[in-house]
């Protein structure tokens, strides 16, 4: 946030055109209860606005600021005062932000450890039971068993991600990548599934698209669309995969030819956990598109569906062309 921003937040009124402000008749900011007076010329407002700027730099950096003495009931004593006052609630609500962030991270770091032994041991106690003889109904229960204990696992990780990258725990960190590398390590990851469903993978990309983003993350979220769209395919289906270098964004399309979504659904499935009630027997736990969602609105982009029922759906990731 500027600084004038937060001057503005505080007092209703901006820095710059300040001057021109005091050269009319008394006015009242009503979020500070400053009566603010006519100066006799413009020098005297621009000197008050440095006033005003340095002081707001200095609650917005943490820096020691000591207002000059003036009388209470002039332009600067009044308005000192109420910018002290506002520093003070900044500072304060930045030291509880601050001690709710180490909380939530203590408390996360806490639920990951608990349950990965847990884990860890159950999956390892139904490894041995396979190699032990069971009825038919048995084994099926046995292979029931492991398959819950797999999505909970799959469900606690997502959690814990989630959870990471909402309190800012994990930072995004974007570099000039080639963005083919990160799209191709994704299609990799779902190859194995889409040969088995029998899922045609298209990919339509330049070898050479050097963009700034953050190449771990993006190529979760885009893993994220493309496992949706296999879950959501019909064995003998196709996936498609391009980009497009536009003015300002550049944009990669992810398509399917699964059953659709309705519209009044498309924007609730970028919600948590939602699932559509008649998929519910799909594997999931409805999490990969808000962490695809996430993902690239912390990278300063955004994506977007477009859906019909019975036609599959398009998902597309912008990504800013010079966002730093």
């Amino acid at each position: 946030m500027r600084i004038t921003d937060i001057f503005q937040m505080y007092t209703g009124w901006g820095i710059n055109g300040l001057a021109d402000v005091y050269h009319n008749d008394n006015f009242i900011c009503s979020s500070t209860g400053i009566v603010m007076e006519k100066l006799p010329d413009k020098k005297e407002a621009k000197l008050f606005a440095e006033k005003v700027e340095d002081a707001l730099d200095a609650i917005v950096t943490g820096k020691e600021w000591n207002m000059e003495e003036e009388l209470e009931d002039s332009l600067w004593g009044r308005t000192g005062t109420q910018l002290a006052k506002a520093g003070n609630v900044f500072r304060k609500k930045e030291e509880d932000g601050f001690r709710e962030k180490e909380r939530v991270k203590g408390l996360i770091s806490d639920i990951s450890h608990q349950t990965r032994t847990p884990i860890a041991n159950i999956k390892l106690y139904l490894e041995l039971l396979e190699d032990e003889e069971f009825s038919q109904n048995g084994q099926e229960f046995l292979g029931k068993i492991k398959g819950q204990m797999e999505k909970i696992e799959f469900l606690m990780q997502n959690m814990i991600k989630m959870s990471r990258l909402e309190t800012g725990i994990l930072q995004i960190h974007k570099e000039d990548q080639n963005l083919y590398e990160t799209i191709r390590h994704a299609v990799a990851d779902v190859v194995p599934e889409a040969a088995l469903k029998g899922i045609n993978l298209y990919v339509n990309c330049e070898e050479n698209m050097m963009i700034r983003h953050d190449s771990k993350w993006t190529e979760e979220a885009i893993y994220n669309i493309l496992d949706n769209a296999l879950k959501y395919t019909e064995p003998g289906g196709k996936i498609h995969i391009q980009t497009e270098r536009q003015e300002l964004f550049f944009k990669i399309s992810i398509s399917d030819t699964g059953k659709g979504i309705a519209p009044e659904r498309q924007a609730e499935i970028f919600t948590r956990f939602y699932r559509e009630p008649e998929v519910h027997d799909k594997p999931g736990v409805g999490i990969g598109l808000y962490l695809a969602r996430t993902i690239m609105e912390l990278q300063k982009g955004y994506i977007e569906v477009q859906s019909e029922i019975g036609k599959g759906a398009c998902f597309r990731l912008y990504f800013p062309v010079n966002e730093p």
